[in-house]
């Protein structure tokens, strides 16, 4: 009886937890549904994949990458800002998304800060200085004095207005005091040819991108635009070396919706960070040309905030506007 007593009690414990815990990822057999806000094939979508298998392995159970591009990734977002806060709908979001989307003033049917919860900054993509072979710039003091000598007489490209190529090139010409023109394309793509015919002066392109031209010898690179030696790029000085505190990344970063369990919070951020330990990971990472990081949701939280307040800044100090 006593033994039948003790089991009665324990029962009734466990079920008296499970009446107000929620249901944890491992406890689940539904998969996770991972959105991401922009077409298959593009960095988002491979970086998606690529960290998605790992971190199902850690949650015991899969996820699916569920890609819904338009308006700039905020169909996707928005999907997810209206899903259930279950743990089972998450969000890939990316600077675009959630830094340079509110700062350009657009309106997005959501609000960054307040219909999502922040799990992990995951990682960063840097972009690279580059100019034409023949430019007399070999350094990146060099092209600001280049630069200073010519006002108003060099041309800057960009995958087009709003974009994180223009915003970094802007953030440049802000901290250099310089005055360049911007012309913009529809993808750096096709403002390569340009700019290795010497039409245009430079570009911030992605280091992915931008890398294979520098290795074929068609273009110059001057810096990357992290504030230390990227592990991408070891022989790339950082552009902040001449121009102290310049920094710009595309961000990666998984959200939920808003009201997230605090404990599915920690449980993805764990397996978030295990993924991104595991070399395998790493490494095929380092092919796309992104940086893997590691972070708590607070160091997230405050990472977003920092980077739409720097880009906000440019936006409206340069009158930015998103045709």
């Amino acid at each position: 009886m006593i033994r039948r007593h003790l089991l009665l009690r324990g029962l009734a414990a466990a079920l008296a937890l499970g009446a107000v815990a929620p249901l944890t990822l491992a406890q689940s057999a539904k998969p996770i549904r991972l959105v991401v806000p922009f077409p298959a094939g593009g960095a988002t979508d491979l970086f998606a994949r690529t960290l998605s298998q790992k971190m199902g392995e850690k949650l015991g159970t899969t996820i699916v990458i569920d890609n819904k591009p338009g308006a700039g990734g905020s169909l996707g977002s928005d999907l997810v800002a209206r899903a259930p806060a279950d743990g089972l709908t998450l969000l890939l979001a990316t600077t675009s998304t959630h830094s340079i989307g509110p700062a350009l003033g657009g309106k997005l049917p959501y609000d960054t800060v307040r219909d999502f919860t922040p799990i992990a900054h995951v990682g960063n993509a840097p972009s690279i200085m580059l100019v034409p072979n023949d430019s007399p710039a070999k350094t990146v003091k060099e092209w600001i004095e280049y630069a200073r000598k010519n006002p108003n007489q060099l041309n800057y490209a960009s995958s087009g207005n709003g974009t994180i190529v223009q915003l970094t090139a802007e953030l440049f010409k802000a901290q250099a005091g310089l005055q360049v023109t911007h012309v913009p394309y529809k993808g750096t793509a096709l403002a390569i040819p340009d700019l290795i015919s010497g039409q245009v002066q430079v570009m911030f392109d992605s280091l992915p991108t931008g890398m294979p031209h520098v290795r074929d010898g068609r273009l110059r690179a001057l810096g990357v635009t992290t504030l230390k030696r990227s592990p991408l790029a070891p022989d790339l000085p950082p552009v902040a070396d001449t121009l102290p505190g310049f920094e710009s990344n595309t961000w990666f970063g998984l959200y939920g919706p808003r009201d997230l369990p605090a404990e599915v919070v920690t449980r993805v951020n764990t397996a978030a960070n295990q993924a991104l330990n595991d070399a395998e990971v790493r490494a095929k990472l380092t092919t796309l040309g992104i940086e893997p990081v590691n972070s708590t949701p607070q160091q997230f939280s405050k990472m977003v905030a920092a980077d739409l307040a720097k880009w906000k800044q440019i936006i409206v100090e340069r009158k930015i506007v998103n045709e």
